[in-house]
């Protein structure tokens, strides 16, 4: 394997700008854990996903790991969105079974033109109160106090294929005003078992900026972040907040690179959540 087997994808994108840059592997037989850590590192994207026929050698299951530059992943939406982008212009509009290391899931690819429409079903979701300790030394490490975040949202941990931690936050430009120490919140997300922290504002009840510090993975980051936002909407209807059954994200204008996610959010506690958008090759 070599770099040049890659497949570049932006997911989520606005338009034919923005999204998350995801490598995409696609062969017939997933290579050892060591080799897909050594491209995913040399890539340099935050998640590569890679991915191995199942079944019947259909194109319609398959067995997909993904992999930051520094550590494997459980679960990463983005890169699931530029999976999906890819089968389908490899196989066909259609729905794809992915057997992840712990769930099953599904993306479904539709090409229009230069970009693809994809939407993922996430694995089942979860939230719980953050403990407080954890809020705490969240907020030094970025720079906040309790009274920037918004009480309608308390802290919590949510899961919506990874742990991720949910910050509320009561204004844009507390969100826009987020700066942190790479090594620091590495630290923080490992010692924490948290995959990053979800940043939220909420300019409406159905419409939500946010940011995703990535530092477990070693990156600083991500301008869109599916597993993220799937955790986020999970939580959002255990909390009961009024969604009206879908959220619309807008993550990673600060940086430059605006992107446009979607999630549907079904009645079920616990069930999976929707997430779409666009997906342009790079």
């Amino acid at each position: 394997m070599n770099p040049s087997d890659i497949l570049r994808i932006a997911a989520f994108s606005d338009g034919d700008q923005g999204g998350n840059p995801a490598g995409v592997w696609i062969g017939e037989a997933l290579p050892p854990a060591a080799e897909m850590q050594a491209l995913a590192h040399a890539i340099g994207f935050s998640e590569t996903a890679f991915a191995a026929p199942q079944g019947d050698g259909d194109g319609h299951a398959w067995r997909v790991r993904y992999f930051s530059p520094e550590s494997e992943v459980p679960f990463c939406g983005h890169a699931t969105i530029a999976l999906g982008a890819a089968l389908a212009r490899r196989f066909g509009d259609g729905r794809y079974a992915l057997a992840l290391n712990a769930a099953r899931i599904s993306v479904e690819g539709r090409v229009e033109g230069a970009r693809v429409a994809a939407s993922l079903q996430s694995p089942p979701t979860r939230s719980q109160p953050a403990p407080a300790a954890l809020v705490d030394a969240a907020l030094a490490l970025f720079g906040y106090t309790r009274a920037d975040l918004d009480e309608r949202i308390p802290p919590a941990l949510a899961h919506g294929g990874a742990d991720h931690l949910v910050l509320a936050l009561n204004s844009r430009a507390a969100l826009a005003g987020m700066s942190y120490e790479l090594d620091a919140g590495r630290r923080l997300m490992n010692g924490h078992g948290i995959v990053t922290v979800v940043l939220a504002w909420a300019e409406q009840p159905q419409l939500f900026h946010t940011r995703n510090p990535f530092a477990s993975g070693g990156v600083l980051e991500d301008p869109a972040t599916g597993a993220g936002t799937a955790a986020l909407a999970g939580y959002l209807r255990d909390l009961g907040w009024p969604h009206g059954g879908r959220i619309e994200v807008v993550q990673g204008e600060d940086m430059g690179m605006r992107s446009r996610l979607s999630a549907e959010i079904g009645p079920e506690a616990g069930g999976s959540i929707q997430v779409s958008g666009t997906a342009r090759m790079m």
